[in-house]
This record gives C-alpha cells, sequence and structure tokens, in this order.
C-alpha cells in the first residue's frame, strides 16, 4: 500500500526550498553542501534526501518554482483588453512585484543552471520562453516593425527589457527613494519610448 502523502508535505518542501536557495545564494552551488541545507532548514538530513535526492535535484527544484509562480503572476496580469501600453505596463509591474523576496532564487536562476541535466535545462528553458513570450507578442503589438526578416529586432529588445528587470535585485530595496511601481513606470517607459527610435 502506498504511502499517504504527510498534510504538511508542501510546508515543508517549500520551507526547505526556500532555506536552500538562500544556502545557495550565500555559499555558491560548488560549496554548499545537503548538511549546510538540512541545518538552515532544520530537519534532518535523512528527511531533505526524502524531499530532494540530490543537489541537483534541489537547484532543479527551485528554478522550476521560482518560475512557475513569476508565469501565473504574469498570466493573472496579462490583460489583453488593455491598449499594449498599459499592458506591457501590468507585466512589467508583475515581474517587479514577484521578484520581491525572491533575491535567493532569483541568483540560483541564474547562476545555477550549468549543474543541471540536459532534460532539466530543456524544461527550464521551454518556461522561460513562455514567460518571454508574453512580453515579444505585446512590443509586436507595440511596434511591428520590430519584428521585419530583414532586420529582426522583436527578441533583442525583448531580452533588454528582461536584462532591467532581471539585474533590478543588485541594486534595488524595497523602502527605498524608488518603490518597485516607479521601477516599473521607469522601465516601462524607457522600453515605450526607445523602441520608437528602433529601425
Amino acid at each position: 500500500m502506498a504511502r499517504t502523502r504527510a498534510q504538511d508535505f508542501e510546508e515543508k518542501q517549500r520551507g526547505i526550498l526556500d532555506n536552500a536557495a538562500a544556502v545557495f545564494a550565500e555559499q555558491g552551488m560548488e560549496k554548499a553542501s545537503m548538511s549546510q541545507i538540512a541545518a538552515h532548514a532544520q530537519v534532518s538530513k535523512a528527511l531533505l534526501y526524502h524531499y530532494y535526492p540530490s543537489k541537483d535535484a534541489l537547484i532543479f527544484a527551485i528554478i522550476m518554482t521560482h518560475l512557475e509562480g513569476l508565469e501565473a503572476a504574469i498570466a493573472q496580469a496579462d490583460d489583453p483588453g488593455l491598449v499594449p501600453e498599459q499592458r506591457l505596463r501590468g507585466l512589467v509591474g508583475a515581474v517587479l512585484e514577484n521578484y520581491r523576496g525572491a533575491d535567493n532564487e532569483h541568483k540560483v536562476q541564474l547562476n545555477a543552471t550549468a549543474a543541471l541535466s540536459d532534460d532539466q535545462k530543456a524544461e527550464i528553458t521551454a518556461l522561460e520562453r513562455r514567460i518571454v513570450k508574453h512580453f515579444s507578442v505585446v512590443l509586436d503589438q507595440i511596434n511591428p516593425g520590430l519584428d521585419s526578416r530583414e532586420r529582426p529586432l522583436l527578441m533583442p529588445v525583448t531580452m533588454s527589457l528582461f536584462g532591467m528587470m532581471n539585474w533590478v535585485y543588485m541594486w534595488f530595496r524595497d523602502g527605498g527613494r524608488i518603490s518597485r511601481d516607479d521601477y516599473a513606470d521607469v522601465a516601462t517607459t524607457l522600453i515605450l519610448e526607445g523602441i520608437k527610435a528602433v529601425r
């Protein structure tokens, strides 16, 4: 007979992932050990291995959980009924809000993918592409000329926007002189004004 799942399974799992992300972000992927992660999460190594049999499995779960949450937030914020400029602002705001409190997970996503298998990388890449697609569709509506065959600039412009959003954790501090909403306005304006000059 199969073991039934404990009622607090998902809560424990999430706690382990949060603590593992903190250890990976502080120690680096190579130096971090399963013993350190278990201690940080205040669980036994046996329990940690019950949930995640290896560091690679932990890294993959951290990244996928982070990206799945981001995709869900973007899907909820995406309103095709809005004019494209407002729709883009909503998407940018959703990303920046989803990044709140997720610096450790973000660092793991940016720095640890090399430790994963090709199949795991492919799964992450497919999810990242779905996320990026939300933005490229709207940017194409704003400036259809970006996607010309002779000079295909839609993806470079889209990824430039992600560059602004993805590295915000390096300098942004909640409670500082600019809020996440303020920066969402700034990033959106930079893109909207900038693509007018892109040819």
